[in-house]
């Protein structure tokens, strides 16, 4: 069985209104992981991913560009203690 890690990535630029969340749930699904990606007051996205450790590095890289209309300035990924019960991926 490979090893499950849950990531918690903040996402700062221009990552609010264009499709920054809805890609993230695309790529994550097509990676099978689980999790969301919120729009943040301050106008970043905070994207909760949990899966397989190499999926989840592969979000995180696909992070530090996201989609093509957005611009990525800083991307702060930090491991988090827990699981997630479902394969699912959010947004909100």
């Amino acid at each position: 069985m490979s090893k499950q890690v849950c990531r918690r990535c903040l996402v700062d630029g221009r990552v609010q209104g264009v499709y920054f969340r809805a890609s993230t749930r695309q790529k994550a699904l097509e990676l099978g992981l689980g999790g969301h990606a919120n729009n943040l007051p301050d106008g970043r996205v905070e994207v909760l991913v949990c899966g397989e450790i190499t999926a989840v590095h592969a979000l995180c890289a696909w992070l530090r560009h996201g989609p093509r209309a957005a611009r990525v300035d800083q991307l702060d990924c930090q491991d988090i203690a827990g699981a997630l019960a479902t394969q699912d991926f959010s947004t909100g």
